[in-house]
Formats: structure tokens, C-alpha cells, sequence
């Protein structure tokens, strides 16, 4: 079992800047491929990034590419999810998972990739 808790959500206006993140407790957080997902009101769930175990590769919705960074940092067992020039549009919850799928460069951007899910974290972007 993994437990993912995320935290860092909040209120910024449009243009401004972000970082939510996400610690892992349980297992060996260096063995999983973490991604972001977001859910915006009346919305399907959808990908925002992804971040594979060494940290070496990364993936990008196009709609958050040059805008979002996605890291981790296997000592503190943590993700981040770092966002800037944040749009309106970008109002969502905000979900860290993680996956330990051998074919995740494949299948990263599914959510059924994913075994371990966090409670989510709300991000509202003001215009």
C-alpha cells in the first residue's frame, strides 16, 4: 500500500504561480512513476503530468506544456507539481498517483495506470 496525501492548493489570481505537492508514505516511493491528474466541476479527470521513477522523464498535457513543471525528490518522498502563468481554465482539483506499470511510457496518461491515488487538492485560478 502507498498513502498519497497532497497539499499546497489555494487561491492565486491569473498570471500568478503555484506549487502543490505530494508526500508518499508506505512503500518505496523511488519504485513508483508518479503522475498529476486534475478534475475541473462537471469535468472528466484528466492528465496534467507525469514523472518517471528516476525523475529522468517527463510528460506534459499540451494544454499545461511550458507552464507546469512536474519534479520529485525520492529522499523526502515527494512530487511536486510546480505551476505558473496560471489561466482560469486551470481550476481544478488537483491529484497526484502513482503507477508502477512497465509499460508507462505507453500508458502514462491513463488514469487505469495508476494503483494509488491521493485525496486531492483545490486550486482556484481568479481572473
Amino acid at each position: 500500500q502507498v498513502q498519497l496525501g497532497e497539499s499546497g492548493g489555494g487561491l492565486v489570481q491569473a498570471g500568478g504561480s503555484l506549487r502543490v505537492s505530494c508526500t508518499a508514505s508506505g512503500r518505496t516511493f523511488s519504485n513508483y512513476h508518479m503522475g498529476w491528474f486534475r478534475q475541473a466541476p462537471g469535468k472528466e479527470r484528466e492528465f496534467v503530468a507525469a514523472i518517471s521513477t528516476s525523475g529522468g522523464t517527463l510528460y506534459y498535457a499540451d494544454s499545461v506544456k511550458g507552464r507546469f513543471i512536474i519534479s520529485r525528490d525520492n529522499a523526502k518522498n515527494t512530487v511536486y507539481l510546480q505551476m505558473n502563468s496560471l489561466k482560469p481554465e486551470d481550476t481544478a482539483v488537483y491529484y497526484c498517483a502513482a503507477s508502477r506499470v512497465r509499460t508507462y511510457s505507453q500508458v502514462y496518461s491513463q488514469d487505469s495506470s495508476y494503483t494509488y491515488w491521493g485525496q486531492g487538492t483545490q486550486v482556484t485560478v481568479a481572473s
